[in-house]
């Protein structure tokens, strides 16, 4: 079957999200990362619930294509706040995460009197919407934990350091598992911290993956003009950010380029990120202009297009404690696209892909480099492993199987 064929045959819904098993629920979701609907796995999540009857409304913070203070959208209120720009460093974070803090706060309770609500759903980075939450434990309200991500490592990854900063990510991390009713894990790595370092029961984790909605995604004609001539397209999308591995990337291309000369690869690199301007003048400096395009982050349906035009996808995440036990959902869509996959060899990377997927030795770019050619090089290799990944998506790890745990993670809940 095509790859078209099985993303726009999409079985129905879980049956749960039909029941309307949630009709009397009324949640808030507070997310500091992304803004909403921008962050997928959220507006998935607050779509869900409203289709199983509850009211949802979503505090975020504003961004650039979202910058509406109130809205409501598909039946769903999303209430948004500034933020400083980008933080950097230890003042940095305080002064966003003091003023995210306040902002959440206010919503909370304006969103408290004007629609009410019985479930705080908080999701992470950081570990401190715990705090928003707590007076609303004490009027009897629950508070569900969704672990994004893991901050003590995160820490690890972005400043490579410890001490008290780094003491103080574990104790809000062991703070907000003590606080939360029910917690929301997006693989099994993150299940077993919420056992082990969390503490909490079996009874109360649900593991709801980040699976990519294959109600959204759809392939689109292939434009050969990405190539710019070139036999090959080799595609990342995600963030551009320091562990990323973006640069990584570039050495490898680098590689590809003036050292086994591979002028028959294109890469297109899809996103933006912090990290973005220093990579687009690494990339100048490596002489790979020609080879390399930068989109910026894009509308769907451009995303869509590179998706269904690339020969191979992407991921050159750092091998770290952070990476290693994190779904990248890049890969997630990568696969539901069909596309054969390059990545260093870290624990969910290898648990999501599996033989959609050949795996680098950690954070190599000669070995990465060797790994795109050997993908390149076997027309019927590259068909064998798009199909499996395009098959587990549909079959296991699309969003519309995830959603039963959700539900049951707010019927065990309760309110």
């Amino acid at each position: 079957m095509s790859v078209a064929a099985l993303i726009d045959n999409v079985p129905g819904q879980a049956d749960g999200a039909h029941q309307r098993v949630l009709a009397t629920r009324r949640a808030l979701i507070i997310v500091e990362n992304l803004p909403v609907p921008f962050d997928r796995r959220v507006w998935q999540e607050a779509r869900a619930l409203r289709d199983a009857g509850a009211e949802v409304s979503i505090i975020c913070p504003k961004g650039k294509g979202f910058e509406k203070a109130e809205e409501t959208l598909e039946g769903i209120h999303v209430y948004r706040h500034n933020l400083p720009l980008e933080a950097k460093g230890a003042m940095g974070f305080l002064i966003e995460y003091t003023a995210a803090l306040f902002h959440e706060t206010r919503l909370a309770w304006k969103i408290f009197f004007k629609h009410g609500f019985d479930t705080v759903h908080a999701c992470n980075p950081p570990d401190l919407i715990f705090l928003v939450a707590l007076p609303f434990k004490l009027l009897g309200r629950r508070f569900v934990f969704d672990h994004h991500d893991i901050g003590p490592e995160l820490y690890d990854a972005k400043f490579g350091k410890r001490g008290v900063l780094r003491w103080l990510m574990c104790a809000l991390e062991w703070l907000t598992f003590k606080c939360a009713d029910v917690v929301i894990s997006t693989n099994d790595s993150y299940r077993q911290i919420a056992l082990t370092r969390g503490g909490k029961r079996s009874d109360d984790i649900f593991v709801v993956r980040s699976g990519p909605d294959l109600t959204r995604i759809h392939t689109l004609p292939a434009d050969v003009g990405l190539k710019k001539g070139r036999d090959f397209l080799v595609a990342y999308v995600g963030v551009m950010g320091e562990q990323e591995g973006i640069d990584v990337l570039l050495e490898s291309a680098r590689q590809l380029v003036y050292l086994r000369g591979r002028r028959d690869i294109q890469f297109v690199l899809v996103g933006g990120g912090p990290m973005l301007p220093r990579l687009q003048t690494a990339s100048s400096r490596m002489m790979l202009d020609d080879y390399v395009t930068f989109t910026g982050r894009v509308p769907d349906d451009v995303l869509f297009t590179v998706l269904s035009t690339a020969d191979l996808c992407v991921n050159p995440d750092r091998v770290n404690a952070m990476n290693d036990k994190s779904t990248m959902n890049k890969i997630l869509e990568y696969m539901a696209f069909g596309k054969p996959i390059v990545q260093f060899d870290v624990t969910e990377g290898r648990f999501s892909a599996g033989p959609a997927s050949l795996y680098a030795r950690p954070n190599d770019p000669t070995d990465f480099a060797d790994k795109i050619e050997a993908v390149l090089a076997d027309d019927r290799l590259r068909a064998t492993m798009g199909a499996f990944g395009r098959n587990r998506i549909h079959q296991e790890l699309a969003w519309n199987w995830q959603v039963p745990n959700l539900i049951a993670a707010y019927e065990r809940a309760g309110g």
